[in-house]
């Protein structure tokens, strides 16, 4: 499967980095690194994380990474990861 970045996570992903890099500049690579990484996984197997508990779909799913989520959706179809928000989980 081919992973597609959407804006809106990008977007998120630049803030949150900016974010950490302002303490520790490389935690902050080790962050994004990581986070990629695991986010490259999903190609072998999309449907090993949760349903999403943001949508009804059960193609969208949640990967939890570190005290956040990336919420991503699977499209069988177009054989098509679009990974679109990173949410700071709140306890």
């Amino acid at each position: 499967m081919k992973i597609e970045f959407r804006d809106s996570f990008i977007i998120k992903l630049n803030r949150q980095i900016n974010y950490i890099a302002t303490d520790k500049p490389q935690a902050a690579r080790k962050f994004r690194k990581d986070l990629l990484l695991r986010i490259q996984g999903l190609t072998e197997h999309p449907f090993q994380y949760r349903k999403s508990i943001y949508s009804e779909s059960d193609q969208v799913r949640d990967l939890v990474f570190k005290g956040y989520t990336v919420v991503y959706k699977v499209d069988e179809q177009k054989n098509l990861i679009s990974i679109f928000a990173l949410v700071k989980n709140e306890i």
